[in-house]
């Protein structure tokens, strides 16, 4: 739920908070007072679109804070995600997150206190907001938006079967798409697959190793220089064992260390510190030991064949004619081989792995079918079970003759791809099934049933997509709704059951209303208005919570224009007491 919403800089809001809680709060106020700003800056929030042309000059920054706290179903997944990015909620539970954008168009977010990508302020908004305004009028009329509300109402069973069929479709796609380009491009894979073997022939002849070219580096370069190494090592292994090439003893490391031991622990019973400093050359003496050996190991390892520094030549010869080849360097020209060997593999047009490929797409085509029919069969029944539940809806939105048909049809088999139906008939097929949805309305009994794009007024639009929504609601979906001038077109008697409905949907959910129908603020658990103050060089709106008697005259103003009129103001008062009564009785 959203607690509060703070918007600085944005279009004719300089500074504006509000004041948020459960139930159904309305946003009301003149035309050009500011109210799409509210809209706009819910859908900067929660990751939307940013307009730099929205941003107001001075200060030429607009930020929109939000405070939320996180129901149950949803805190889980949302405290994970956040996390990933480092941030978190605070220990109240409660979930900040902010959206700023520049005048220039750059646009920054942070949620829980840290800075992250805009992206996880969507991701946080599919969970738990959702918008509806009059363009998702405009999508409702899309196919596939109405295929995709019909596949929402049938539940996550049925969202998990078209995740398995999407899967397995891809998976034909991708072995169809093989085959194909195996097949027409025969000639093309052949030549490549030669080159490549000619490369690989040549590799595996020389068999080079990881590493191998910097080891021989270092081989050549002891070679070449054996004898200064020799003669520095053989100095250094006399320094320390005091044994010469000609027998002679000399001063060594060694044993001068050891007369210094002998002597400091002659007079460490005098002072113990003697004593220390005897047991530390202990230590000296078995490092100068270690080295000592070492240096004579190294000294038996040097090796001055002239035949192996011209083996070493030819092999760093060899390597080199590969690195000026296939790679800068030798683990590059082995992984070039890695990757060779693997592309020859997707090059094969061999007679045998084209009839693989031919019977594994035949077999994917059959499952393809197959789940394509079990999905066609859930969507029949959800339609049946969604069209009767928005019907239902409808009539309690002053339309009770209207009923909804929900057409579930084979897609037309066109130059794509096609699979059979059970009549014998060929069928379209796409990642998302192969049937088409429509809605359709019947205004009045006896009339055809026409697509809603062509039978629907504006005003018969906003109530099934209403209606569509209340059936949403009874199914799960965000806990917050904002509905953006939905009731446009409607008045009367409808913009009291709109009202209604969503008063309904606000005992489960939170709902923010944008609205002009007074029929509809009455039942308003919260009043916000927009109002808009021109009395200096530059228009600015605040919004202000109406209670008691302000509220009675925000209502006289949208009925008549008229907010300090009495009976204006008595009109107002008896709508507010029929809303009162009405939300009593449900």
């Amino acid at each position: 739920m959203l607690e509060e919403l703070r918007i600085t800089g944005l279009g004719v809001i300089e500074d504006a908070t509000l004041p948020l809680g459960p139930g159904l709060t309305v946003i009301t106020g003149e035309t050009g007072a500011g109210k799409t700003m509210v809209v706009t800056s819910l859908n900067l929030l929660f990751g939307g679109r940013a307009d730099a042309g929205r941003v107001r000059a001075d200060p030429g920054r607009a930020t929109v804070d939000g405070r939320l706290t996180l129901p149950a179903h949803v805190r889980a997944a949302v405290e994970s995600r956040i996390a990933d990015a480092g941030a978190e909620v605070d220990d109240d539970g409660t979930l900040l997150m902010s959206r700023t954008l520049t005048a220039e168009g750059r646009s920054r977010a942070h949620v829980g206190g840290r800075t992250v990508p805009v992206s996880l302020l969507g991701e946080v908004g599919e969970r738990v907001f959702a918008l509806h305004g009059q363009s998702d009028q405009l999508r409702l009329l899309r196919p596939a938006e109405q295929r995709g509300s019909l596949d929402r109402y049938a539940g996550a069973e049925h969202e998990k079967l078209l995740g398995q069929f999407a899967e397995l479709y891809n998976r034909w796609r991708a072995v169809e798409d093989d085959l194909a380009d195996r097949r027409a491009n025969a000639r093309q894979r052949s030549q490549e697959a030669e080159l490549l073997k000619l490369g690989l022939d040549e590799i595996t002849r020389v068999d080079p190793q990881p590493g191998e070219d910097e080891l021989l580096r270092e081989e050549a370069q002891r070679l070449e220089h054996v004898e200064g190494l020799r003669s520095a090592a053989q100095l250094a292994h006399v320094a320390m064992s005091g044994t010469g090439d000609g027998g002679d003893d000399v001063a060594d490391v060694l044993s001068l260390i050891a007369t210094a031991r002998r002597t400091l622990e002659a007079q460490s019973g005098v002072d113990r510190v003697l004593g220390e400093l005897a047991a530390r050359l202990d230590e000296v003496a078995t490092l100068a030991g270690d080295v000592s050996v070492e240096l004579g190991t190294y000294l038996a390892s040097l090796d001055a064949d002239p035949g192996r520094l011209e083996e070493v030549y030819e092999r760093r010869a060899a390597l080199r004619a590969l690195t000026r080849k296939y790679a800068e360097d030798v683990d590059g020209v082995v992984a070039w081989a890695d990757h060779a060997r693997t592309r020859l593999a997707e090059l094969d047009t061999s007679d045998e792995l084209l009839e693989e490929l031919d019977r594994e797409r035949q077999r994917l085509h059959g499952e393809v079918a197959e789940l394509a029919a079990v999905l066609s069969a859930a969507r029949h029944e959800a339609a049946g079970r969604f069209a009767a539940d928005v019907t239902v809806e409808l009539a309690g939105l002053a339309m009770p003759h209207a009923r909804i048909e929900v057409v579930v049809q084979p897609k037309p088999a066109g130059n794509g791809p096609s699979i059979p139906t059970a009549s014998g008939t060929d069928s379209g097929v796409g990642p998302d099934g192969a049937d088409d949805i429509e809605l359709r309305l019947l205004p009045h009994p006896g009339a055809p049933s026409q697509p809603l794009q062509k039978g629907a007024s504006g005003g018969e639009l906003s109530r099934v997509m209403l209606a569509i929504e209340v059936v949403f609601a009874g199914v799960g979906g965000p806990p917050t709704l904002v509905f953006d001038e939905v009731d446009s077109g409607v008045g009367g008697t409808a913009a009291v059951e709109i009202g209604k409905r969503l008063a309904r949907l606000a005992r489960d959910h939170q709902v923010l209303v944008v609205t002009h129908l007074p029929q509809v603020a009455a039942f308003a658990d919260r009043h916000l208005v927009v109002a808009k103050d021109t009395g200096g060089a530059v228009t600015t709106s605040g919004v202000t919570v109406v209670e008691h008697t302000d509220r009675a005259r925000e209502l006289a103003r949208m009925l008549a224009g008229l907010p300090n009129s009495d009976l204006g103001i008595a009109h107002a008062e008896e709508l507010l007491s029929v809303a009162d009564r009405e939300k009593a009785q449900a």
